[in-house]
């Protein structure tokens, strides 16, 4: 009997042809071979999540290891083999051109990997064109093979594959431009979403749903429940309609609509399911392999619940997209990854053959420890959806990560075990004691021997498995190295030490609740008798991330909005200073005391070394960020060093506005990213910044044009974003976002001017001060068009801060260590724009501060055009022969000024105001002939 042909009584594993039982058939080779590059993407998985914290977009890649090149490789082989037993042709799913299909598939994942890791998107196009077409050329021979077949009862689990096969190039498509870039943030949230349904849903889905209507059964060694071929013909239909119906909302509709194609597929597995639960009544789940398939069939059910909910609840596509992503675990590797390594485990055995004493030798092995690995890996999965400590999730993320290269390990040794006794000639007890069959019970026959464990072994490794994770809850939790204390520099011992100055402990606590809202500790202080311990219950309840640091070492990790935590502080002997760490909150008041009461000399005692210890919490981490030899930004700063050699200045120059003259839609997206740049010869800063460069990409359009701006905060604090060049309530698209989030930010330009964005999350002056602004052009009506168009965007560098950031507390001082144009010192005295002789030079500026104007002024040039803060204050058709020399320019605020360079030379541009010239606000324009 062929595997998978339908089973109308309880099946037993296929024995095998005799060159089977002699060595390897060719069934078992082609298996072997083919399988073997599962395994392979599988490694390649458990490899890159092991080290995920070194590569470059992990998420992305190991999602596409996992989908793309296990799932994909294993949906190929096992649907073409299900295909030709269930329409009797078993010989069809071997030979070449299952072959070139397979190297053609896996060279087109290999080329979209690569292509992605490497930012080529020829290699991307070229490699899901490969994908495509593999995949579109087996869907073409299932077609074939049906023509080619008799009828047969499950004939209709073929039309599952071919129709899960016609959706794969769909999918593939929508990656491959959604990979090119260039997408708005709403229509590029749009074809993520589309792209994640037709794939795991349409290709992954409807082929695990064919498929189980044959394999459930056979898996649990029962008869195929009546009805089952008519429920799989009745629920096809509705999935497909379903999953049509939430990719056509996706692209088209709100995200409630799509909910309801989600519901609609969701109702599909309903109707296909109830024959899966009647079997599974008939004979209860038994084995590891029929464990793990139940298991991600509830984690798909919880999975489908968890999205129509998403889609439900979101206001817009980018916000559902941001909110998606959650569901990655559960789908990933509750469901896709649970369910192939359930039919793996007991397919290859099967398909290996050998004898039924082989086989049951290796399926022995391969359900080795099932029950701890089942329990351990579910568990596991449910602690990092949850909200725990992040040592807690990387803590079980290991441990589901072990279950994983548990069972790579127990295939490639059962497997290497089963051929080394075949080539031998060995019996089944020759193989290694993981691969050999229990011995049979009394008074069974052997043949009828199953390798079924004894109830008490499974609820045995089950409890051991939960045991694991609560092992992994505990060590995680005592391990959160954000709980641990971090001691000042020059302190030693526990942080208890740092607070208790020698007083007698009472052996009694004080127990307080802190709440954070406001950019404050509500109390800002408490009362504790000397030598009591102190515990703060935290609760932060404002719109941005906090912590609360003690200057005894005691600390918090950084809370999200609605997180809380709870802080034992030690023993109080004297008075304690705390704040929030977070760059420049303490500045803006987050500072708590303790205050200890009845023991005056001690908390005196303390005084000196509590002031030396705060001042050294308040100086933590700055200037780690400089220049070479370890000296600190702000003294590495020399503006009159020069940049190495070959060193480019951001480009100035500014392309006109395009397009036709009717409004138009400008769509862009706006990544915070935190980065190391060089600011001035020899010096680098951290900054935080929209795009990954300060000043932000530009926005340049014309009155009337709406700007449609889709903000994803990738940063590791609360970030936002303030448009000036928009009109509207701030309240919810100004609103501060925590990482991992996005927002969508629309506004219609109504009057013209250079406006400026900036970060508007407290405190604000910081934010700025660290990267987080940018200018938006919007253009007068009939502005004239000139040779040549610049932007410059003065703004200004505070060196030395916490981690390499800017200075909290020179910005609070108004004391910058340089003033410069587009991010960095004198760039432009080093490689100048080109103009020539003659040419009208139209210049943009904006002074982004967030403290100092401008007073923008070219050297030898005089301006006979002056447009400021969206006024002409002089133009050329101006009655008399006046000219202006100076563009004045308080913080936030923009306009232009035209002139034309009368002969070659070199004419320096500078503010004006001298100071600023001298540390970094100049450059220059080379004009030629």
């Amino acid at each position: 009997m062929t595997l998978l042909s339908p089973p109308s009584t309880p099946p037993g594993p296929s024995g095998g042809s005799p060159a089977g039982r002699a060595g390897r058939s060719p069934r078992a080779s082609w298996h072997l071979g083919a399988n073997a590059v599962v395994v392979l993407w599988l490694a390649l998985f458990a490899a890159a999540a092991a080290g995920h914290h070194f590569l470059p977009s992990a998420r992305w890649l190991m999602a596409h290891l996992l989908l793309l090149g296990a799932v994909s490789n294993a949906i190929v082989i096992w649907s073409g083999h299900f295909a030709a037993s269930v329409l009797r042709l078993p010989e069809a799913n071997r030979g070449a051109p299952a072959v070139w299909r397979l190297v053609c598939l896996n060279a087109g994942a290999a080329a979209v990997i690569g292509g992605m890791a490497a930012g080529v998107w020829p290699a991307v196009l070229a490699g899901g064109a490969a994908v495509a077409g593999a995949v579109t050329a087996h869907a073409v021979w299932l077609v074939r093979l049906t023509r080619r077949a008799l009828p047969g009862r499950f004939t209709m689990t073929v039309r599952y594959y071919v129709a899960a096969a016609c959706l794969l190039p769909v999918g593939a498509a929508l990656g491959v431009v959604m990979a090119r870039g260039d997408l708005s943030g709403g229509l590029h949230a749009r074809l993520l979403t589309a792209h994640e349904l037709v794939n795991l849903l349409g290709w992954v889905g409807l082929t695990v749903a064919g498929t189980l209507i044959t394999l459930w059964p056979t898996m649990l060694r029962t008869k195929v429940a009546d009805g089952a071929e008519r429920a799989g013909r009745r629920a096809l239909p509705v999935l497909l309609a379903g999953l049509g119906a939430a990719v056509l909302a996706v692209l088209a509709g709100p995200p409630p609509l799509a909910a309801a194609g989600v519901a609609a597929y969701a109702a599909g597995w309903a109707v296909a399911g109830v024959p899966w639960v009647r079997e599974a009544r008939a004979k209860a789940p038994h084995s590891f392999a029929t464990w793990s398939v139940a298991a991600g069939g509830v984690w798909l059910l919880g999975s489908l619940a968890g999205l129509a909910w998403i889609l439900l609840t979101s206001s817009s596509w980018p916000q559902a997209a941001a909110r998606v992503p959650a569901l990655t675990a559960p789908l990933a590797a509750g469901w896709i990854a649970q369910t192939l390594l359930g039919a793996l485990t007991f397919l290859v055995p099967v398909v290996l053959g050998g004898g039924p004493a082989a086989v049951r030798a290796a399926s022995a092995g391969l359900e080795r420890g099932g029950p701890f690995r089942l329990a351990a890996g579910n568990a596991a999965l449910a602690l990092c959806l949850l909200p725990v400590p992040s040592v807690v999730r990387v803590v079980g993320s290991v441990l589901l990560l072990g279950v994983l290269v548990a069972f790579l390990v127990l295939l490639v040794r059962t497997v290497a075990g089963g051929l080394r006794a075949r080539r031998g000639g060995a019996s089944a007890s020759d193989a290694p004691p993981s691969a050999r069959p229990p011995a049979p019970s009394a008074g069974k026959p052997a043949g009828r021997q199953t390798a079924e464990p004894r109830p008490h072994r499974v609820l045995g490794g089950a409890a051991a498995g939960l045991a694991a994770v609560v092992l992994a809850v505990a060590v995680g939790g005592a391990a959160d190295v954000r709980s641990l204390p971090v001691l000042p520099r020059a302190a030693s011992g526990t942080a208890d030490g740092a607070g208790d100055r020698g007083v007698e402990a009472t052996g009694e606590t004080t127990t307080v609740e802190v709440v954070m809202r406001g950019m404050r500790f509500h109390p800002a202080s408490v009362e504790v008798p000397a030598g009591n311990r102190l515990v703060i219950e935290v609760r932060n309840e404002g719109d941005d991330g906090h912590d609360l640091v003690l200057e005894s070492g005691a600390r918090t990790g950084r809370l999200a909005p609605g997180e809380r935590e709870t802080l034992d502080a030690g023993v109080v002997g004297r008075d304690l200073e705390g704040w929030c760490s977070v760059v420049g909150h303490r500045r803006m008041g987050m500072i708590f005391g303790v205050r200890a009461t009845g023991d005056s000399g001690g908390a005196a005692a303390g005084g000196e070394g509590a002031a030396e210890s705060a001042e050294q919490g308040k100086h933590e981490g700055r200037g780690e960020q400089g220049g070479a030899g370890g000296e600190s930004a702000a003294s590495a700063f020399d503006p009159m060093a020069e940049p190495a050699p070959g060193f480019t200045a951001r480009d100035a120059a500014l392309p006109p506005a395009t397009g036709d003259l009717g409004p138009r839609v400008h769509r862009r997206t706006l990544t915070v990213r935190e980065t190391v740049r060089e600011v001035a010869p020899g010096v680098r800063q951290t900054l935080w910044t929209f795009g990954g460069t300060a000043p932000g990409p530009v926005l340049r359009g014309r009155v009337g044009d709406t700007f449609e701006i889709t903000l994803v905060n990738d940063g590791s604090i609360g970030h936002s974003i303030d448009f000036h060049a928009g009109a509207l309530a701030p309240d919810k698209p100004m609103r501060t976002i925590a990482p991992g989030e996005s927002l969508t930010y629309r506004f219609t330009a109504e009057r013209s001017g250079v406006w400026m964005y900036h970060c508007s999350t407290m405190p604000m002056s910081l934010h700025i001060a660290n990267g987080m602004y940018g200018a938006v052009i919007v253009d007068p009506p009939q502005l004239p068009e000139v040779d040549r168009e610049f932007l410059l965007v003065q703004s200004d560098l505070y060196l030395g801060g916490q981690g390499g950031t800017a200075d909290a507390d020179k910005v609070a001082a108004l004391r910058p260590d340089a003033v410069v144009f587009n991010g960095y010192a004198n760039q432009y005295a080093h490689d100048p724009p080109a103009v020539r002789t003659g040419e009208r030079v139209r210049i943009w500026a904006l002074a982004a501060g967030p403290n100092r104007p401008s007073a923008f002024h070219v050297v030898g040039g005089q301006f006979d055009t002056v447009y400021q803060e969206g006024a002409y204050r002089l133009r050329p058709d101006d009655p008399g022969s006046g000219g202006a020399q100076v563009l004045d320019l308080a913080p936030a605020s923009g306009g232009f000024v035209e002139l034309a360079f009368p002969e070659a030379g070199t004419y320096p541009f500078v503010s004006h105001i001298m100071s600023d010239a001298e540390r970094g606000a100049k450059g220059a324009f080379r004009v030629t002939d």
